[in-house]
């Protein structure tokens, strides 16, 4: 990677994905762009421009005039929010894929666009999911996932594309707020948790789902894109994770710093029944064989980390 451009760089991952790689690869090298502009470090600190994904003469043109060779597609709508308005999410997650691809496509560029747990489902094998296993999601946004790693394997398989993904689990930030995911519980608890002391989950005690914390995904984006292309079987959509928790388990560890912490459940029934479609943990054998991949941080050491700098943040 060398000159990147960045779709949905305002979202969870885009906005400290974006400071990433301008630090990794030089300011100049990337350039950010959103459907919407804000008064943000990714916006003023760097080639920025206003982008929907869905307009692909418009990708095209801001990919030529950069001189890109690398894209990296992040804009999409998230599980719980595709799951109220599915036919948006279906219109804007797969077109915008399309676009990106054949953008890439037609000027060469390597890819990179994110797949997620949500494309399992429930008759997917729940404990250490494997690498390749039945995919029957039962969501729009796991449809769109599942869609959209095929459809990253064919234009490898027919174009030579040099594309390459991760099935990515909740991921867990103190930078950027939720985004309309089921897993967002494991993001507000620790704003909550400094804020309020206590915390509402909409999630039920004892639902386990893979997570990992954002450096940790951001360090896996880089690495597999940096990988030699040599030793990658299955390039796209590799199983990732950190942690396997659950409510009751997160709580706990952040009354090691807040003793009065309190959690108690009002479940929403959408996110719910999502999440009870996942896995409880997945199996990320292939990415540490493949390209070496490896998590840093697991639950104790991310709420530390967490705690402290929403603290900063507060301060």
């Amino acid at each position: 990677m060398k000159k990147i451009l960045l779709t949905g760089a305002l979202g969870q991952i885009g906005t400290e994905l974006t400071d990433k790689l301008r630090k990794t690869y030089g300011t100049d090298n990337v350039i950010a762009t959103d459907i919407r502009e804000n008064d943000s470090h990714v916006v003023k600190d760097g080639l920025f421009e206003i982008l929907d994904v869905t307009d692909a003469a418009a990708m095209a043109e801001i990919a030529q005039k950069h001189k890109v060779d690398t894209i990296i597609h992040l804009a999409a709508l998230l599980s719980a929010t595709a799951e109220a308005k599915p036919l948006l999410a279906w219109n804007l997650n797969m077109g915008g894929l399309v676009n990106a691809l054949e953008v890439s496509r037609e000027q060469n560029c390597q890819f990179f666009t994110p797949s997620s747990i949500g494309a399992f489902g429930p008759i997917t094998p729940k404990s250490l999911t494997p690498q390749d296993t039945i995919q029957r999601p039962t969501t729009m946004y796991g449809v769109n996932k599942v869609a959209g790693e095929l459809l990253c394997d064919y234009y490898y398989h027919k174009f030579g594309l040099d594309t390459r993904g991760l099935r990515f689990p909740g991921l867990i930030s103190y930078v950027a707020p939720p985004g309309g995911g089921t897993t967002d519980y494991a993001v507000e608890i620790y704003y909550e948790a400094i804020e309020k002391g206590s915390y509402t989950s909409y999630i039920d005690k004892g639902t386990y789902m893979d997570m990992m914390y954002m450096p940790d995904a951001l360090n896996a984006i880089v690495n597999l894109m940096e990988a030699d292309p040599a030793k990658l079987k299955h390039r796209n959509s590799f199983n990732v994770t950190a942690m396997s928790i659950e409510p009751e388990m997160v709580a706990a560890e952040i009354r090691k710093h807040i003793p009065s912490f309190t959690l108690d459940y009002n479940v929403d029934p959408v996110r719910q029944s999502i999440a009870d479609s996942w896995p409880d943990s997945i199996d990320a054998t292939a990415a540490k064989e493949e390209w070496g991949f490896e998590a840093e941080y697991d639950l104790e050491k991310m709420t530390k980390d967490m705690l402290t700098k929403l603290e900063e943040k507060k301060a």
